[in-house]
């Protein structure tokens, strides 16, 4: 367990030293946000579908997330090229531990981006129905940062270069993230989409930040919950897995 909490503060402390990296992290999410929900709003409201600031932020929440997660997997690589890793890999503790705390750090880490878009979408006019769910919104959006920092990490145990990583998981999460229903609703699409985005992890995260923040749901909360977990555990259990077949 203190292996755990050490790299888990490492990863923290990293994460809050490097400001280009929180900056850069958050612009992207916010260009979306801004620009779709005013660029869009309007349409939206006419196609009597309501607010689409509302309908958005829990996509944009959702995005923040599975970006910062997935790239924190990059780090295994920095460190794999500057022999960080070795240091760590060789000390007399589990590689699962290693895995596990790091992935826990960039989880954290996540969730911390995925909170501040929550509060930057307040000032610009968000209004959930409700904050009693609040503490199980933050549980889900730690389960969601979980899976997909699990996915980097096996994404990273795969791989030597930082360019061959960047190119894999642009190519990856991009559909991940427009097929998950982040900025349009998921009823009425063809049905070949439609079945290809009920197998994307990302969709039941963010239909469950939309039912517990604006209370509508595509798949039920009790789905989502089971699909999301069941995802993690199978995701912790790869990485951990291709974690402990790096070379050193």
């Amino acid at each position: 367990m203190k292996t755990i909490y050490i790299l888990w503060l490492r990863q923290l402390k990293r994460y809050v030293r490097s400001k280009s990296r929180m900056i850069g992290s958050i612009a992207q999410p916010l260009l979306f946000l801004v620009s779709l929900s005013f660029g869009f709003g309007p349409i939206f409201q006419k196609a009597g579908s309501g607010n689409y600031l509302n309908f958005l932020v829990p996509g944009i929440i959702g995005m923040s997330i599975i970006f910062s997660a997935v790239f924190s997997g990059m780090e295994i690589i920095w460190d794999r090229q500057f022999g960080f890793l070795k240091e760590t890999l060789v000390a007399p503790v589990s590689r699962f531990n290693i895995m596990l705390g790091r992935t826990l750090g960039g989880a954290t880490m996540s969730v911390m981006q995925g909170l501040l878009v929550l509060v930057i979408s307040l000032f610009m006019g968000f209004r959930p129905t409700s904050w009693l769910m609040f503490p199980i919104l933050l549980l889900l959006m730690l389960l969601v940062a979980l899976l997909f920092t699990a996915l980097g990490t096996m994404i990273a145990s795969l791989l030597e270069d930082m360019q061959g990583f960047q190119l894999i998981v642009n190519f990856l999460i991009m559909p991940l993230f427009f097929l998950s229903g982040a900025i349009f609703p998921l009823q009425g699409l063809p049905k070949i989409l439609s079945i290809i985005s009920s197998l994307d992890p990302l969709a039941y995260g963010i239909d469950a930040f939309r039912g517990i923040l604006i209370n509508i749901s595509t798949f039920g909360m009790g789905t989502d919950i089971i699909v999301l977990s069941i995802a993690t555990l199978l995701f912790l259990g790869l990485g951990s897995y291709f974690f402990s077949k790096i070379q050193i």
